[in-house]
């Protein structure tokens, strides 16, 4: 209990290798409302817990999972898939940067000790929901105009 991810899921390269993510609410505080110290915030307890659940997530993986697995089908039969658990990575999905946005801007101070804080840790890493959209969105738009240029190449190509 409390030790099985929200997603299992594997890169796509020449290895693929495992990644543990956690998904949490984008309504999610990310920081406590009042300053720890004067211009500095501390995580909110949700996003301290969410922290805490991922890491003995990983821990819990590493004592359980080989380095090295090729996956069966129901009936035992090599399915092709290999993949990797050489320290995990570990993602969490939680809250949003909208959090940090005030009437006439960004709250920064407020934005610098949230990013300050995920980018020190080594695990897991953290994203917020629209910084996850933002992404996928880059990635479906890019690989349209690439698929498009590719078509356009194709179809002027004069070899």
């Amino acid at each position: 209990s409390g030790k099985i991810p929200d997603g299992i899921m594997k890169t796509r390269a020449a290895v693929s290798a495992l990644c543990l993510v956690e998904i949490k609410k984008s309504s999610t505080e990310l920081l406590k409302n009042s300053e720890y110290r004067k211009g500095t915030w501390a995580p909110s307890n949700e996003l301290s817990g969410a922290v805490a659940q991922c890491q003995e997530t990983l821990r819990a993986a590493a004592d359980v999972l080989e380095t090295h697995h090729k996956l069966e089908d129901d009936h035992g039969n090599p399915t092709g898939e290999e993949l990797m658990s050489v320290q995990p990575r570990s993602f969490l999905i939680v809250g949003s940067l909208a959090e940090f946005q005030v009437e006439h801007g960004v709250n920064v101070k407020r934005y610098q000790s949230f990013d300050g804080f995920r980018r020190n840790l080594r695990q897991p890493e953290v994203l917020t929901f629209d910084e996850l959209y933002e992404r996928a969105r880059f990635i479906v738009e890019h690989s349209e105009h690439l698929d498009a240029s590719n078509e356009y190449a194709e179809q002027e190509s004069p070899f």
